[in-house]
């Protein structure tokens, strides 16, 4: 007990002499020992590395999550240490709600068979968000996390060592300038020589983990490429499973509306690989179908002595390339301008396109319909 107490009080001294050094450098009444300029770079990178982190990871948080009660709910798992209920998309929920909506308003209907189409493709959307926030929460989220809750923490917990030491070095510098007899110098500037070697050490330990902060750096651009690429990943299957879905739903188009080309309100996304500007495609009326025409396999296959007919042609503009897939098909380069018409029976997702004396089918996501 009497040691407790004697260490107890020992350690309300230094506390005591700290608060004064402290709060006469704040009113100017005290000399306080500078970092150098790079020390004070590093303190400041380390900083800025810290708050950004922490930004980044909070609105990642908020893109994978949008809902803010099921992310305390999550935190409080993992806080709790306990595996997080698995919870069902937006995406699955609409599906379930368009298969039950199908099955009660009849599946056999028009309304009801595109209802379960477009609640597959929402089905098969929920499942890859599930597998984006998954690999996303691996392997970005994790290691910034792991970067805040324990690298951050250790250079926090020296930094603020490295402070206590240094004011220690200032409350001796100034007991020796206050110093008179000879004895009192004596013992305050051992304290000083003490209290300097202690702040060099602090100094270069900090030193070394801020420096540590480039590694840091290394690996959370590591884990940026790992977000990418699970983002590039997710996007690239919604954008087949919306251009799958968009195909199922053009292909009955013909039988639910007949003599009427439907064209998409808005282009389907681009491919990965391309950059180009969103533009809106415009409808085109079909060439009435009449009787005694070859069927759309004869079609296709007899392209070039298929005349354009007399009315009905357009000029189209090529939002991006388009690498035909065998000789019926029209490659295509971005801007460039071409003649575009329908025949009788086509899929209204196709479009016949002409450059020059070149002839073929063109997909009509791939085109901006001009006059």
């Amino acid at each position: 007990m009497d040691f407790n107490m004697k260490k107890l009080a020992s350690d309300a001294g230094i506390f005591f002499t700290r608060a004064v050094q402290f709060t006469e450098e704040k009113f100017g009444q005290a000399e306080k020992t500078e970092l150098d300029a790079h020390f004070e770079n590093l303190l400041a990178r380390a900083d800025s590395t810290k708050n950004w982190t922490e930004r980044i990871l909070r609105q990642t948080e908020v893109l994978l999550q949008p809902n803010p009660s099921a992310r305390v709910e999550e935190f409080l798992y993992e806080k709790l240490d306990r595996k997080v209920p698995s919870r069902v998309t937006n995406g699955e929920l609409l599906a379930q709600y368009m298969a039950e909506a199908a099955s009660e308003l009849g599946p056999g209907t028009p309304y009801g068979k595109t209802l379960i189409k477009v609640s597959e493709a929402e089905k098969r959307l929920g499942a890859a968000e599930r597998d984006f926030i998954h690999t996303a929460s691996l392997s970005f989220l994790t290691p910034l996390r792991n970067f805040l809750e324990g690298d951050w923490k250790t250079i926090s917990k020296e930094r603020r060592l490295l402070q206590n030491r240094r004011l220690d070095l200032d409350a001796c510098k100034a007991r020796l300038k206050k110093a008179k007899a000879a004895e009192a110098k004596a013992t305050a500037e051992q304290e000083l020589r003490v209290a300097q070697t202690e702040f060099d050490r602090q100094a270069e330990v900090t030193r070394l983990l801020l420096e540590g902060i480039s590694s840091t750096h290394v690996n959370h651009l590591r884990c940026l490429h790992e977000f990418v690429k699970s983002q590039t990943t997710y996007y690239a299957q919604c954008y087949r499973h919306m251009l799958d879905l968009q195909k199922q739903l053009g292909s009955s188009q013909g039988t639910i509306f007949p003599g009427t080309f439907v064209g998409t309100t808005e282009p389907a996304s681009p491919p990965l690989s391309s950059t180009s500007p969103t533009t809106t495609a415009a409808t085109m009326p079909v060439v009435p179908t009449g009787t005694g025409l070859a069927p759309p396999e004869e079609t296709a296959l007899c392209l070039e002595e298929v005349a354009p007919p007399a009315s009905g042609t357009r000029k189209a503009r090529v939002l991006y390339d388009y690498e035909a897939a065998d000789s019926s098909e029209l490659a295509l380069l971005a801007d460039e301008l071409i003649t575009v018409y329908s025949l009788p029976g086509m899929d209204p997702d196709w479009l016949i396109g002409e450059r020059g004396n070149k002839k073929g089918k063109v997909p009509v996501t791939y085109l901006e319909l001009l006059s």
